[in-house]
């Protein structure tokens, strides 16, 4: 990375720009999350809410891509979730239905067609989990015995579903916003956006147990005495000592690339000729990145969100109760209840699950952003070719096959790295008989190092652009 590039370019209007709306976009998101459904009172449906968050990991999920709009009860508490969903319907049927697949190929023209059909289906599919959230919510406050006097009408529950629903399209309008600055991609910066702004609250809790010396202070080698909890300190420290551990290994594998040499052929056109050089194509190793991890994840949220729904219509309903169990992560609040046996073969299904989604997706979504007849094509035009691989189909099938082996690495690093938060959780049932409940933040880390990244390339790339000339100068002087 060329950070001194990057300062250098945010002189340039056009970039600072481009910046400054980014990061106006990302705050009116805050803003957003602070605004509560319009339903009742909503300390009634919070005390609902923190109930609901300490029985279920997906909804722990669901309140951290949020950036906490479950918790407050806010018009973003759907969050991007029915676009991600949408996206994943239109692009199957993309590969599905031989015309879209040809419209998704027709250029720009066919790519927005296609954008426009999944902000289409991202309207009912929004309003449909509104509903949802809505109706699991206020069973909660009932089921919990909350005293609340309220009983919503039609018109209030009209009137919550419109304001959930706006809330998450107004988030995928700034997503879209967001790519069209082209600094990244929109939908994987708001989602980056959300997980960081949990760290603040995460480091108070942290400090605040780290500092409470009730149980005792830490003594060092009998001469130095720290005012710290000491089992709290070894946790945090190994667990610091762990995240920058996998943080470096997430890094490598997402610079990691092959390198494949393009020669372009000599032509002579009258008295000048071009050409004779070579170039080159890099392919990621992941080069799905984030993307199979977000997808896995919120298509394995839509079970849990309708287990819970016949849950809470029919209390004791031993399908609901199995989508449940089944389908949220084991953590430190529900393994007790989910488990009274211990660990048991179906504590393995979600994390195989999850592991199987990750690598499927990984290769779906590869396929979708290399086109590898496409980029055939376009290198047969351009006179450009690798060396023992004739042009056109050939090539087609080398860059195919390359590919292929690359997204077999990659997929299953992909996946083993995100089984590590389960893999901590067993070793911790064993020792302790009880899980870490880190899933949802191993989730994270990977989420959070990944856009980072993507972001910081995009940034540079764009500086190295408008910093060019200046470079030049340089190199001339």
């Amino acid at each position: 990375m060329h950070f001194k590039t990057i300062f250098k370019s945010l002189k340039n209007k056009d970039m600072l720009k481009r910046v400054l709306i980014i990061l106006g976009i990302l705050v009116a998101y805050r803003l957003l999350a602070q605004i509560p459904v319009p339903m009742g009172d909503a300390s009634t449906f919070k005390e609902a809410v923190s109930n609901l968050l300490e029985k279920s990991d997906f909804s722990n999920f669901l309140n951290l891509i949020s950036g906490g709009g479950l918790a407050s009860f806010s018009i973003i508490l759907v969050g991007l979730s029915p676009y991600i969903t949408g996206s994943i319907v239109v692009q199957l049927l993309t590969k599905a239905i031989p015309r879209l697949e040809e419209l998704s190929n027709d250029g720009e023209s066919g790519r927005r067609k296609i954008n426009q059909w999944t902000r289409i289906l991202t309207v009912p599919l929004a309003i449909v989990q509104s509903i949802a959230y809505i109706f699991i919510l206020y069973q909660s406050t009932i089921s919990a015995n909350v005293a609340t006097e309220f009983v919503p009408t039609f018109n209030d529950w009209a009137l919550s579903v419109t304001a959930m629903t706006a809330g998450s399209l107004i988030l995928m309008w700034m997503g879209e916003l967001i790519t069209e600055q082209g600094i990244g991609n929109g939908i994987s910066t708001l989602i980056f956006a959300s997980i960081v702004s949990q760290l603040p609250t995460t480091m108070a809790s942290l400090g605040s147990a780290l500092f409470d010396t009730s149980q005792g202070t830490l003594n060092l080698f009998g001469w130095l005495d720290i005012p710290v909890n000491p089992t709290v300190f070894w946790i945090i420290f190994g667990f610091a000592i762990a995240m920058i551990i996998v943080i470096y290994f997430l890094v490598k594998l997402n610079e990691a690339q092959r390198i494949i040499t393009i020669n372009y052929a000599k032509r002579v056109h009258g008295n000048s000729s071009y050409g004779g050089i070579k170039s080159i194509l890099p392919i990621k190793l992941i080069a799905a990145g984030v993307v199979p991890v977000i997808f896995a994840t919120a298509f394995l949220s839509l079970p849990a969100l309708v287990g819970q729904v016949i849950t809470s219509v029919n209390p004791g309903n031993e399908f609901g109760e199995s989508l449940v169990t089944i389908f949220s992560a084991p953590s430190a609040n529900n393994f007790a209840a989910m488990y009274p046996n211990g660990i048991t073969g179906q504590w393995f299904i979600y994390p195989a699950v999850y592991f199987v989604l990750v690598f499927a997706f990984t290769y779906f979504y590869t396929s979708i952003i290399f086109n590898t007849k496409e980029i055939a094509d376009n290198l047969q035009k351009q006179g450009g070719f690798i060396e023992g691989i004739r042009p056109g189909v050939k090539t087609a099938d080398y860059l195919s096959k390359v590919v292929n082996r690359l997204d077999l690495f990659g997929a299953l690093a992909l996946g083993l790295i995100a089984m590590l938060p389960f893999a901590t959780d067993y070793v911790f049932i064993l020792l302790t008989g009880a899980p870490l409940g880190l899933s949802i933040s191993g989730t994270g880390l990977l989420i959070v190092v990944t856009v980072a990244l993507e972001n910081l390339r995009s940034v540079d790339s764009r500086a190295l652009m408008i910093t060019y000339d200046d470079f030049k100068n340089e190199l001339g002087s």
